[in-house]
């Protein structure tokens, strides 16, 4: 792992998605998995109660932060800047140097960044921590005083993962993947822990999981840090005007610029959202949470990972001109996640009410709150392959350094989704806000592929018809494969009731999940669908080596 590659090296196509791609996706099916277990703890230990409410207001927040100015916006804009500093290190394209760590043009680049990043991440926690006594009325909690306090206790998280989102950039940009997916596992399995071992010495579990999350966000840029000193980069303080004068810098807060507007319509949508679930009665902003930390799991295994190995190649074939492999690339990754999200959604329909049982309930986690999360998760799960498909979309457009598209193609979905939320959560309550997000979130598709046929490079158009049909081709597939599901769930939950929530609702999930598969695999096989055998092929290849 000596992290010396060059700008975009690599077979395209689906083979080279699924090899990069395949140990940054075990270990986000861990980071997701243990993720999902701590939503399981949390509804254990707070339920849809108003002290679950105020946890998921007090943690969105600084979270909300942490996709605007690090993952969503510092990560996009530097990558594709970074890559251009190895490209030109590495004597320009096909040059056959390998990139210098100890480069003065790079230390100096990674020096300003870093500095810049920790004061402006570090001023924002303190403005977060003085004002949100300000911003929590907003949300119409049941505990505005404990929200408040929950709220200080977790801001300096966004510190701590600003940092750890500028190291995942430097790995990611040189070809590793590991450590950032590793870093996240952390946070979720320190959480855990701090949930059920602190709770008997702070007021509530709620405090307890705060100061989990606190620690794991530290914890999440430490275990980065070696990676990035093994790969030879060295990086220090500088003065902040230095900073703010290199031109590297200059050339990052201009992507970051209507980036972070785009990201800010995106990330309001969470802030409005909630706001308007907050108003609409006790356990709906909890609920809505549930049901979206479910939909986070299948995005942050296929979808998060595709995005994360695909923009650093990407953006080396859109700096070297190489737009045949782009297109490739970007097709590929497209079919796949069609492949993998449009049935699960059909699945995840079928199965919604035993899997949350199954999860969620227990303890606190009442009838009331399964109805809350089954009305939500009805309606955010048919937004799946919208979302995943916007997290690969997206990169598309950070490689060639266009920032503009995706920023208003934000913009506009986030004017739909609020007016739709607004609309609809008086008569639908949390299932309004789920529509809602669901229905923009297909808005952005449409945008940000309407944006990438202008770019006559990208050959999306000519894909376009093809993707349709095989989309539609999969939905009839999914919806035939869910029929045996639908038949044989009500008998199996009735054969294993009352023998436990594991073997009640875990035997009746595995089996209906096997019939699933089997009959799906078995249309793909008939039908000899490629992207299938692409996919296939490639993972034969990975296990014999």
């Amino acid at each position: 792992m000596s992290g010396r590659s060059g700008a975009g090296s690599g077979v395209p196509g689906a083979s080279s998605l699924v090899k990069h791609g395949s140990v940054l996706s075990l270990l986000t099916l861990g980071s997701r998995v243990l993720g999902l277990a701590r939503e399981m703890a949390k509804a254990s230990l707070l339920g849809t109660s108003a002290l679950s409410d105020a946890f998921s207001v007090a943690f969105m927040l600084p979270n909300l932060f942490r996709r605007l100015f690090a993952e969503g916006s510092i990560a996009v804009a530097f990558i594709p800047t970074f890559k251009e500093y190895l490209i030109a290190d590495a004597g320009g394209p096909g040059g056959g140097k390998e990139p210098g760590k100890d480069d003065g043009s790079i230390r100096e680049f990674l020096s300003c960044i870093f500095t810049f990043l920790t004061f402006f991440v570090s001023l924002a926690v303190g403005i977060g921590i003085l004002a949100s006594p300000l911003i929590i009325p907003v949300f119409g909690m049941e505990a505005p005083g404990e929200t408040v306090l929950l709220t200080r206790i977790m801001f300096p998280f966004l510190a701590f993962i600003s940092v750890a989102a500028l190291f995942q950039g430097i790995l990611n940009s040189v070809h590793i993947f590991a450590p950032s997916g590793l870093a996240p596992i952390l946070l979720n399995l320190v959480t855990i822990i701090c949930a059920y071992a602190l709770s008997p010495f702070t007021e509530n579990p709620a405090r307890a999981m705060a100061v989990g999350i606190l620690i794991g966000g530290f914890l999440e840029a430490a275990v980065q840090f070696p990676f990035v000193f093994k790969a030879g980069y060295r990086f220090f303080f500088t003065g902040l005007g230095r900073a703010l004068r290199n031109p590297g810098t200059r050339k990052v807060l201009r992507l970051v610029g209507p980036t972070i507007i785009g990201m800010a319509a995106y990330q309001l949508n969470d802030l409005v959202s909630t706001a308007l679930a907050g108003n609409a009665g006790e356990g709906v902003v909890s609920s809505l949470q549930y049901s979206l930390r479910l939909q986070e799991l299948i995005l942050g295994v296929f979808a998060v990972s595709i995005g994360t190995v695909l923009l650093p190649d990407l953006a080396g074939d859109a700096k070297t001109g190489n737009w045949p492999r782009y297109n490739e690339r970007l097709v590929s990754a497209m079919d796949i996640i069609a492949l993998i999200t449009i049935p699960i959604t059909f699945f995840s329909l079928a199965q919604g009410d035993t899997l949350i049982r199954l999860l969620f309930a227990a303890r606190s986690f009442d009838e009331n709150s399964v109805a809350l999360t089954l009305s939500a998760f009805h309606f955010h799960m048919p937004g799946l392959f919208f979302i995943a498909l916007n997290r690969i979309l997206a990169p598309a457009f950070y490689a060639q350094s266009d920032s503009k598209s995706p920023t208003l193609a934000g913009i506009i979905s986030f004017a739909v989704n609020m007016a739709l939320a607004a609309a609809l959560v008086g008569p639908l309550r949390g299932s309004g806000v789920a529509l809602a997000l669901t229905l923009a979130s297909a808005v952005n598709t449409a945008l940000l592929l309407a944006f990438l046929r202008k770019n006559p490079s990208i050959a999306i158009g000519k894909a376009l018809g093809p993707a349709l049909l095989y989309t539609a081709k999969l939905a009839v597939f999914s919806a035939a494969a869910s029929a045996p599901v639908l038949f044989l769930s009500p008998r199996l939950l009735s054969a294993f009731s009352g023998r436990g929530r594991l073997v009640s609702y875990g035997i009746p999930f595995a089996i209906n999940a096997l019939v699933f598969a089997l009959a799906g695999i078995s249309l793909l096989a008939l039908t000899r669908d490629k992207q299938a055998v692409a996919v296939a092929r490639a993972l034969r290849k990975i296990r014999k080596r």
